[in-house]
């Protein structure tokens, strides 16, 4: 049996034993999947947070619980607690790049080094926004990475995870912090994502300007980035999206470099 096929019955088994009809949320614990397995009779997956990982990022539910979301929701896995968990019916899970969105070039500076030997496209698309200072550009504020792969814990949420932040300063000396999720390959944008950076920014920098980044590769070198609201309403949505082509330096004419100032808002 594929770990597809193992995942996709243990989180069947896990939200169907708890679900009631009308429901939009359904809690459980990171125990369920072994008690899941268990009853299953299937071998017991070696990392049991891949099977929730798979769900959140990589994979649709099974259409045996997409199916039992209300009309116009989709379901979500967010965590509640350490090893607590909830499935929840919300209008939107994830985050998509526009495919008609017109790309920005920017002159690639990465290192031909840091490309030849990235280990995946997570670590590339990280590089690629540090060493072209894509955080700094789509912000308009001078940003400086602080720490790779933040792992913490969040009040009420457990465990929490971003792959890099970032602490800027505005020309007004504000200052900021942009918690960045990157996503690369077949790996999806999550709105959990985003609602547990959120948490951590008012956890841990709670004087800090909190504003969420996604990164997510279109292309190779084309690379979608999205910035985040949040209101007591209407909850996380996207505030805005720019698509950054990294092209050589010669790849940009005087006529596009031109037609890029004029672009530019009359000074104050």
């Amino acid at each position: 049996m594929t770990d597809t096929s193992r995942y996709g019955q243990i989180i069947e088994h896990i939200f169907l034993s708890g679900h009631k009809e009308g429901a939009t949320e359904v809690d459980f614990t990171r125990d369920e999947i072994e008690s899941a397995a268990k009853a299953l009779k299937i071998a017991l997956p070696k990392n049991l947070g891949d099977v929730l990982y798979s769900f959140r990022y990589r994979r649709e539910l099974p259409k045996s619980i997409s199916d039992r979301a209300p009309e116009g929701k989709v379901w979500i896995i967010r965590p509640v607690g350490r090893a607590k968990y909830r499935f929840v019916a919300v209008s939107t899970a994830q985050v998509e790049p526009n495919e008609l969105m017109s790309a920005i070039k920017v002159p690639d500076a990465t290192p031909g080094l840091i490309t030849r030997w990235a280990l995946s496209d997570e670590q590339a698309l990280l590089a690629k926004l540090r060493y072209n200072r894509l955080i700094d550009i789509f912000s308009g504020v001078t940003c400086y990475s602080l720490q790779n792969h933040l792992r913490t814990s969040v009040p009420a949420m457990g465990q929490v995870e971003t792959d890099e932040v970032y602490i800027g300063v505005d020309r007004r000396g504000a200052q900021y912090v942009f918690p960045v999720q990157a996503k690369g390959g077949s790996d999806k944008l999550s709105i959990v994502q985003i609602e547990q950076d959120f948490a951590m920014c008012a956890d841990k920098f709670p004087h800090l300007v909190c504003k969420p980044i996604a990164a997510q590769f279109v292309g190779d070198d084309l690379i979608a980035l999205f910035d985040f609201e949040e209101n007591p309403e209407q909850g996380v949505s996207i505030q805005s999206e720019k698509h950054y082509r990294l092209v050589p330096e010669g790849d940009l004419s005087d006529e596009e470099i031109r037609a890029y100032a004029e672009d530019l808002p009359p000074s104050k």
